[in-house]
């Protein structure tokens, strides 16, 4: 708030397709997705279509002893789209949520199989789960993590998946201390916050092999990843792999509604499934399962399957990486220009602490909202994005390395 002395907050007044529009009627391209969330763009027709339906039949109730039909039908959706055989659906309220309940999931787990020393978890150099304090004890960025340090469980570290011998040093810790981890977790090929990081599949199918030979569980992250950012549905599948737990939030509800579910096998469920409310999975969210957010997944999910969206945006993703090439590649001042799916991402050299700060101004003037990570600069549209859209965030990102 002392920084929005000098920097007002933008007051905005109304969403249309991929542009946010102000109150003086500035359109600004949402390079971002809102941070993550938005798809199919802003007041999209059908999911305001179905939340009117379903305002008119039931904005929520209580999943305690009672269920409703957009629950059930979000849930056995997302089974049928999951790798693997995860067959359960526990609902909670935003990406955070998901990551703790996965956490305390995998360790009541193995308490239920008579393992109550399983309670470490690994997790990767660079990565992000969550603010709240269990998943900020697996979370490994600075910024978020430090001034809560000594509330944080401790927990194992390993490379991050790009860096030499990063497998071998997984399978070093897994060797070591197997009888005291209850989980890795990961998010599978992308690392957001740390500044889009992108590692190579392999490394998530032996990860897969090392856990189930170990006994430790996989969490799969792809709170930012699913919903077709990687250029698949969910990234798991492009290592042909299903972990253990799922957790999924963010593009689920189309960016409309907070929501999250973590999808969990049917042997970690089985666990739980027992007279002895004690050996039940205890964890409580007022808004669980939450009527409106469901519809709104639904609506979503039926817009993937209607527009055939992954395919779609394959073809979609390999035009606009030739815009970004053909502008950004060469620039003196970008290095490492990457893309995997709808996700865009590279480095500028710049000697300017404010460097992150100065470049989000300079966009907005521009009318492009982009919000870098450090001295990354990222572009994650929504799947609608036009070509003639998509230049206008290269043009941004030229502007900004020029600036640098």
């Amino acid at each position: 708030m002392k920084a929005h002395e000098r920097f007002p907050l933008l007051p905005i007044a109304r969403g249309e397709g991929a542009w946010l529009i102000d109150f003086e009627g500035r359109r600004y391209l949402d390079g971002v997705s809102s941070w993550w969330v938005n798809l199919f763009g802003h007041s999209n027709f059908e999911i305001n279509t179905a939340l009117l339906d379903q305002m008119g039949k039931l904005e929520h109730v209580m999943l305690a002893g009672f269920t409703h039909e957009p629950a059930v039908a979000l849930a056995e959706q997302l089974s049928a789209l999951a790798p693997g055989r995860l067959g359960h659906a526990f609902f909670a309220s935003d990406g955070a949520s998901a990551a703790e309940i996965a956490l305390k999931m995998a360790f009541h787990y193995w308490a239920n199989r008579g393992r109550p020393g399983k309670k470490r978890f690994v997790a990767l150099a660079g990565g992000y789960h969550g603010e709240t304090i269990g998943a900020l004890s697996v979370t490994d960025v600075a910024i978020f993590r430090d001034a809560y340090g000594p509330l944080l469980r401790e927990n194992i570290l390993v490379p991050f998946p790009g860096d030499a011998g990063a497998i071998e040093a997984l399978e070093k810790v897994l060797a070591e201390h197997s009888g005291e981890i209850a989980a890795l977790i990961v998010e599978p090929l992308v690392q957001g916050a740390s500044g889009m990081r992108m590692y190579p599949s392999a490394y998530l199918k032996r990860a897969r092999e090392l856990c189930t030979k170990r006994e430790v569980l996989l969490i799969a992250d792809e709170i930012m990843t699913g919903f077709g950012r990687t250029g698949s549905m969910f990234a798991c599948e492009q290592a042909g792999i299903a972990p253990d737990l799922l957790c999924l939030s963010k593009g689920i509800t189309g960016g409309y509604l907070p929501l999250s579910c973590v999808l969990s096998s049917d042997e970690v469920y089985a666990a739980f499934y027992d007279d002895d409310v004690t050996r039940g999975f205890l964890h409580s969210h007022s808004y669980t399962g939450n009527a409106l957010a469901c519809r709104a997944a639904l609506a979503v999910l039926d817009i993937f399957k209607r527009d055939h969206v992954i395919d779609a945006n394959r073809e979609r993703a390999a035009r606009l990486s030739e815009a970004a090439h053909d502008a950004l590649a060469k620039h003196r001042n970008v290095r490492n220009l990457r893309n995997l799916g709808m996700i865009w991402a590279f480095e500028v050299e710049s000697a300017d602490p404010q460097f992150a700060r100065k470049a989000f101004e300079l966009a907005l003037r521009r009318g492009v909202l982009l919000r870098p990570i450090g001295k990354t600069v990222y572009f994650m549209p929504p799947y609608i994005v036009s070509e003639a859209e998509f230049d206008l965030l290269v043009d941004a990102g030229v502007a900004i390395a020029d600036a640098a």
